[in-house]
C-alpha cells in the first residue's frame, strides 16, 4: 500500500512539472510558437517564413548598376490637340435647338461634320418688322415686275431686245433680296463638330439663348492628346533628350514638340505629344506629371516606385533580401526617371534582390 502511494505522488508531480514547463507562461515565447511567424528582428530585419511570402504576394528583382538619365520632374497638364480637337461656339445670338439625333451627352462619340444643334436667330421685335415690311414691299415690286416682263414678251416683236433683258435683270434681282430676307427671318445656323471624338463637355439645353462666341461643346480625340509641361529652367528646353508620363503603373513615352517664346507665370511652357492606348484614362485639364529625361547621366539602380518606404526616422528604404527568409532595410537616396521607376544612387550593390511588390506589407512587420 505504502508503495502504491509514493509512485502515485511522483505521479502528480511529474504531470504539475509538465504542465507549468508547457503552460501559459511560457507557451507565447517558445521558439515552436514563432518558428512559422512574421517578426521583426532586434537588428531591424524582418524574419518571413515562405508560406508567409506567398500569402504576401512578394515579388523580388535584382538590380543592375548602369548610367541613368538625369531626370526633371516637372508639373503639366493635359490640353487637347489642335488638330484632334475643337471647340463648338455660335457665331450669332439665339435660341438653342436640337440636332437630327437630338443634343449629344458628355462622353458620347461625335463624328466630323456632324450636326450638334441648331441655333435660330434671334431679333429684336423692331428688327423683326422692319424685315418683314421690307420683304413685303420686295414682293410687291416683284409681282409688278413679273407682270411688265409678260407684257413685253407679248411685245417682242415691236420692243427692243434689251428691254426685255433688262425687265428679266429686274425680276431675277428682286427675287434673289426677297429670297434672302426671308430666309434670314427663319435661319438657324447649324453648329458641326469640327473633329471625330467624344463630346468633353456640353453646355446646350434644348431653348437656351446663347450668345455671338459662346462655348457650347468642346469635342476631343482621347487618343490624341498634348501635355504642357512649366519649366522655370528656360535651358532645359535646349537638353531634352526624352520624356514619359506614368498613367497609373504604365509608362507612357512623349515626344517633346517644342517650347514657347514666352514666359507664362515666370515659367517657359513644353509641349509635349502622346498618343497610347492609354491616354482615354486622362482628361483635358488634369493635373500630372511630366518627367523629363535630359542628356547627362547618373550612375545609379533603376527600382520600382512600389519599392520605397519610410521608416520610423522617416529615411527612405527599400527592402533586400538577404536570405531565404530574411529582408534587411536599406536606406537609400533616390532621384526620379520615369514616373514608373526611380533612380536609387546610393544604398545598394549590384546584385540586390529588392522588393517590388509587397514592400508595404514587410515594412508593416513588427
Amino acid at each position: 500500500m505504502r508503495k502504491l502511494i509514493v509512485a502515485l505522488a511522483l505521479s502528480v508531480a511529474s504531470t504539475g512539472w509538465a504542465a507549468d514547463e508547457h503552460g501559459h507562461d511560457h507557451g507565447d515565447s517558445s521558439p515552436v510558437a514563432n518558428a512559422n511567424s512574421p517578426t521583426r528582428q532586434p537588428d531591424g530585419s524582418v524574419f518571413l517564413p515562405k508560406a508567409a511570402q506567398r500569402q504576401l504576394s512578394v515579388r523580388t528583382a535584382v538590380v543592375h548598376q548602369g548610367e541613368l538619365a538625369r531626370t526633371v520632374e516637372l508639373a503639366g497638364k493635359v490640353v487637347m490637340d489642335p488638330n484632334a480637337g475643337g471647340k463648338v461656339q455660335a457665331t450669332a445670338s439665339g435660341r438653342l435647338e436640337a440636332g437630327p439625333a437630338g443634343l449629344p451627352s458628355v462622353g458620347q462619340a461625335v463624328r466630323k461634320g456632324e450636326v450638334l444643334a441648331y441655333v435660330v436667330a434671334s431679333a429684336a421685335p423692331i428688327e423683326r418688322s422692319n424685315q418683314a415690311a421690307q420683304l413685303a414691299e420686295l414682293r410687291a415690286a416683284r409681282s409688278l415686275a413679273e407682270k411688265r416682263l409678260a407684257r413685253l414678251k407679248e411685245l417682242s416683236d415691236t420692243v427692243p431686245r434689251k428691254e426685255i433683258e433688262a425687265a428679266e435683270s429686274e425680276l431675277a434681282s428682286l427675287s434673289a433680296r426677297a429670297s434672302a430676307i426671308g430666309g434670314g427671318l427663319g435661319a438657324r445656323e447649324a453648329l458641326l463638330s469640327p473633329v471625330t471624338g467624344v463630346i468633353a463637355s456640353a453646355h446646350a439645353v434644348a431653348g437656351q439663348v446663347v450668345d455671338a462666341r459662346e462655348l457650347v461643346y468642346e469635342v476631343v480625340d482621347p487618343s490624341r492628346l498634348n501635355i504642357e509641361a512649366l519649366a522655370f529652367d528656360a535651358e532645359l528646353a535646349a537638353n531634352v533628350a526624352g520624356a514619359s508620363l506614368a498613367v497609373g503603373k504604365q509608362h507612357v513615352p512623349l515626344q517633346f514638340v517644342g517650347a514657347a517664346r514666352s514666359l507664362r507665370e515666370q515659367a517657359l511652357p513644353l509641349t509635349f505629344r502622346a498618343q497610347q492606348t492609354s491616354l482615354p484614362a486622362l482628361a483635358v485639364g488634369q493635373p500630372v506629371k511630366v518627367f523629363v529625361q535630359t542628356r547627362s547621366k547618373v550612375n545609379g539602380f533603376a527600382v520600382s516606385l512600389a519599392s520605397l518606404m519610410k521608416n520610423p526616422s522617416n529615411q527612405t528604404i527599400v527592402w533586400v533580401k538577404t536570405a531565404p527568409e530574411k529582408f534587411e532595410p536599406r536606406v537609400v537616396t533616390t532621384e526620379p526617371l520615369d514616373g514608373v521607376n526611380v533612380a536609387v544612387t546610393s544604398g545598394l550593390n549590384a546584385g540586390d534582390r529588392v522588393v517590388t511588390q509587397g514592400a508595404t506589407l514587410v515594412n508593416q512587420v513588427r
